[in-house]
């Protein structure tokens, strides 16, 4: 392209040319990169405080910054020259060491920017999820604060990410250490039951130890799927004594240690898998056995926080759009016949889960649970074996199970909290704060379901967490 015709492009040529370049910027990798003075100082205050003092920078042909790394400066570069970077320039190998040094240059701008892309990438492909990774450079690199957007993004998205589920190396122990922190005893979004976070943890302790060790206890640990069996199997089959090293897991378990909620473990586990392996304290075990003691049994629910409840739109009929960050599903248009859609979180683990639909529009209105598999979201659940549902007739319905009258008919702005108790398998309705009994003839609901809900046109449904008074 001839000079000329485009600021931008040429503007372009002089990033990190040595030619039209009167200073040397010196990274913490030791990397060298060529600035102009006077275009780094019209473009950033920053830069104009630093290069135009009068004291020791003014003159000196070589600034350095220890802390920022080149890959994070270059990109810097290109914004300060140009006034704008492309999505594709971020990546997950460069994105957290730009924004660090867009924060260390107090760039703003940049720094949303950067944040928004994440954000567009992650919901381009959500498969391609490496904000456990970012998390865990984050924790390494930056100061960690409550009030940075871009980290309290990534905690959302790891959080809703089941721990069970993610390989070990992919979080550090210090990124870890930081989602426990955000998330302990605050009613944010978290899927991961707090046994699975104890294993997670123990185990990511043990890898620092050794493979063998981390081997050892992974054995011993069970996932709370395979813990049923172990239950019904012979009690001389269990292991009573410590594992090897113990009291070196323990010491690198000791920062997650105190951002676990043991209350929320079964005692049961607590005492035949997790006190004799020896790697928590005998006072946090003896103390979480008299609060137990103490409440009889306690209410709290075995995942922390609140569940992730949005409509998915993987799981959906046709025509039927999903909205508001996934909590509104609405079918705008006439389709002649039932649609379904189904949330992305999947109940089970022996929990108690509580959530709220709000019918905001609909004339004929269904809502529910159904099994995590073999819905066809084109035709009405309550006639599926896969679906268990509240009709807004007043009736509850599941193939031939029909149970007439189960509480008064309901319409637009209608609020119904479902109550599923995956310990007994049972399910009970609140309608507009009335709630009803259990639907004893549902006996049949599986180990795993999803909150669902099914409608005619026109329709729009908005679910939640349900916010106890």
């Amino acid at each position: 392209m001839t000079r000329g015709y485009s600021l931008e492009q040429d503007l372009r040529l002089l990033i990190n040319n040595s030619k039209y370049s009167d200073v040397e910027i010196l990274c913490e990798d030791e990397k060298k990169l060529y600035g102009c003075r006077a275009i780094l100082a019209a473009r950033s205050e920053f830069f104009d405080r630093l290069l135009y003092n009068g004291m020791k920078e003014t003159y000196d042909k070589q600034i350095s910054f220890p802390k920022v790394n080149s890959i994070g400066m270059e990109i810097i570069l290109e914004y300060l020259y140009t006034g704008s970077i492309k999505e594709e320039t971020l990546t997950k190998d460069n994105i957290v060491e730009t924004f660090y040094a867009a924060d260390y240059f107090q760039l703003s701008d940049l720094q949303n920017f950067i944040v928004e892309t994440f954000q567009s990438t992650i919901k381009k492909n959500s498969a391609e999820n490496y904000s456990p990774e970012l998390l865990s450079k984050f924790a390494e690199k930056m100061l960690l604060t409550e009030n940075n957007n871009f980290l309290n993004l990534l905690v959302e998205t790891v959080a809703i990410i089941p721990l069970n589920t993610l390989e070990f190396g992919r979080l550090s122990i210090k990124g870890l250490q930081y989602l426990l922190s955000c998330t302990y005893e605050k009613k944010k979004l978290f899927v991961t039951p707090e046994y699975e976070v104890f294993r997670y943890s123990a185990i990511l302790a043990a890898k620092q130890v050794s493979n063998d060790v981390c081997k050892a206890l992974t054995e011993r640990l069970p996932t709370l799927g395979q813990i049923k069996a172990i239950e019904n199997s012979a009690q001389a089959d269990s292991e009573d004594k410590p594992i090897i090293n113990h009291q070196e897991v323990a010491k690198e378990l000791e920062p997650l240690i105190k951002f676990i909620d043991f209350m929320r473990i079964k005692g049961v586990i607590l005492a035949d898998i997790i006190e004799p392996l020896e790697i928590i304290s005998a006072r946090i075990i003896s103390d979480v056995y008299r609060q137990k003691a103490r409440l009889n049994e306690s209410d709290l629910n075995g995942i922390r926080g609140i569940c992730n409840y949005v409509w998915d739109e993987s799981a959906c009929g046709t025509n039927v759009i999903i909205e508001d960050n996934g909590k509104v599903a609405r079918l705008p248009n006439n389709v002649g016949s039932c649609r379904n859609v189904r949330a992305k979180t999947i109940l089970g683990n022996n929990d108690i889960f509580e959530w709220d639909v709000i019918i905001e529009n609909c004339t004929n209105a269904w809502v529910g649970v159904c099994a995590s598999e073999n819905l066809n979201y084109e035709f009405w659940a309550g006639r599926q074996t896969t679906g268990w549902v509240l009709g807004s007739n007043g009736n509850c319905n599941h193939l031939e199970k029909v149970v007439n009258g189960y509480c008064p008919p309901f319409g637009d702005g209608t609020k119904v909290t479902v109550h599923l108790d995956m310990n007994e398998r049972t399910i009970a309705f609140t309608v507009n704060g009335a709630k009803y009994r259990e639907v004893t003839e549902w006996n049949n609901l599986p180990s795993k379901l999803y909150p669902v809900v099914s409608f005619n046109y026109p329709a729009q449904f908005r679910i939640q967490p349900h916010q106890k008074n």
